[in-house]
């Protein structure tokens, strides 16, 4: 480990691992320091087709195709009476190979990042945590100060102070750097809870739709579950609720999850002959963004620089694309000896407004007059822009044509169940 490098990347997830393969392979000296041991457990398991193209940057499709991962073709929504949704084929909208996906188990998946990383030419140290972000004092009250390096404590207890040209916060939702300069803001209507597991031989669909993510309602819509194949016969089973309604006064989470799976109709059956082979663990999902992504000297990519919903599985594929993006700007910005925040956050303004058109589709999908079934029945023309934003392709003008539809559609719901309201009590 030197005492200087070009670029610190704190966090080996796959937002940091990409942006430390990025920056690394341009020749610039970049060392990557994750805080657990390598390989390690974490959630979020079903990735978008999208990530096709960072993963090709990378140099990792091969590598992926041999993983022997559950193949992702679809998308499919089960209502809160188990009424099953056409499936969403993504190749029925691009037949390109791009368009098939991955189910992957994350522990093997973010270390071939954080291995790549390695093979690019970057120093990867896991059991490595962080203790600072160190920065100069701004030039003045309107200043902004500039990131210099970190203080890190490696596996064996020992302090190393690091100088940096640049450091990139890739912390996940620990965010170091937003919350060390309070720059991180709650999102208020999305103060989710998960509750998940792991399932043997637990039903899936049929075909091509083997592989698919299924979001499946329960029937009082309070929550909803998420069922995500894995290889090896493995599915991810999580239940997703307000934080408060979830996990407040209501027993141990095996409980919780119990009384919600017997209030899934679409679930219950798939599960009926599986076996539970992973013990239950809860988590916080509050969505929230940071104000300000980039400042001099340092960056935010992945869960660092906010987090969304679970719902459309969005989470690994914007890490990945913000670790390209944000590594390009490094690499740019090295060269022009620019290491301003407008240079490393130049592309953080097109990028959230790909990922407000996913906020948008979380939001109408907690509305509880939206449905998807009846959306497509009204506007058909949408199905192509539904898939394109399953997808992940969210960064054209194109893609958030038909909200002023959706919005309708809620609107024509809700103004039914007024009607229908106003006749009974008439």
């Amino acid at each position: 480990m030197r005492a200087s490098y070009d670029c610190v990347v704190v966090g080996g997830g796959p937002a940091g691992g990409t942006a430390a393969a990025i920056v690394a392979s341009a020749g610039h000296s970049t060392l990557l320091i994750e805080r657990e041991p390598v390989p390690r457990f974490h959630v979020g398991e079903s990735l978008m087709p999208e990530v096709y193209w960072p993963l090709e940057r990378l140099g990792l499709i091969d590598r992926v195709k041999q993983s022997g991962w559950q193949q992702k073709k679809s998308v499919q929504f089960v209502t809160h009476t188990g009424k099953e949704s056409q499936p969403f084929f993504f190749r029925e909208h691009d037949e390109r190979e791009c368009s098939t996906t991955w189910q992957v188990e994350r522990s093997e998946f973010d270390k071939m990042l954080f291995d790549r990383a390695a093979e690019l030419g970057a120093d990867c140290y896991d059991r490595t945590r962080l203790i600072d972000v160190k920065f100069d004092a701004p030039d003045s009250p309107d200043d902004t100060p500039r990131a210099t390096g970190v203080v890190i404590r490696d596996a064996d207890g020992n302090e190393h102070s690091i100088n940096a040209r640049v450091v990139i916060d890739a912390t996940g939702q620990q965010s170091f750097i937003a919350c060390k300069l309070g720059l991180r803001e709650v999102n208020p209507d999305l103060k989710k809870a998960a509750i998940w597991t792991y399932y043997k031989d637990a039903v899936r669909g049929e075909g091509d739709n083997e592989g698919a993510t299924i979001i499946l309602n329960t029937e009082d819509q309070n929550a909803w579950f998420w069922f995500i194949p894995q290889s090896r016969g493995i599915t991810s089973i999580g239940c997703v609720a307000d934080h408060e309604y979830l996990l407040k006064g209501r027993g141990k989470p095996e409980e919780i999850f119990a009384e919600e799976l017997a209030n899934c109709p679409g679930l219950i059956p798939r599960l009926s002959n599986a076996t539970r082979v992973g013990k239950f663990t809860t988590a916080k999902e509050f969505s929230y963004m940071t104000r300000k992504h980039a400042g001099k000297g340092w960056v935010l990519i992945g869960d660092a620089f906010g987090f969304i919903d679970p719902v459309y599985s969005s989470g690994v594929y914007f890490a990945l694309e913000m670790g390209v993006r944000a590594g390009d700007a490094v690499i740019e910005g090295l060269a022009n000896d620019d290491l301003s925040g407008e240079q490393l956050g130049k592309w953080a303004g097109e990028f959230k407004e790909g990922a407000d058109r996913i906020r948008k589709l979380v939001h109408a999908f907690y509305d509880r007059d939206f449905s998807i079934g009846r959306f497509m029945r009204e506007f058909p023309q949408y199905r192509g822009n539904v898939t394109d934003l399953l997808i992940g392709r969210v960064f054209t003008e194109d893609a958030g044509r038909m909200f002023p539809d959706l919005q309708r559609s809620i609107e024509n719901t809700r103004q039914e169940k007024l009607a229908s309201m106003k006749e009974m009590n008439a």
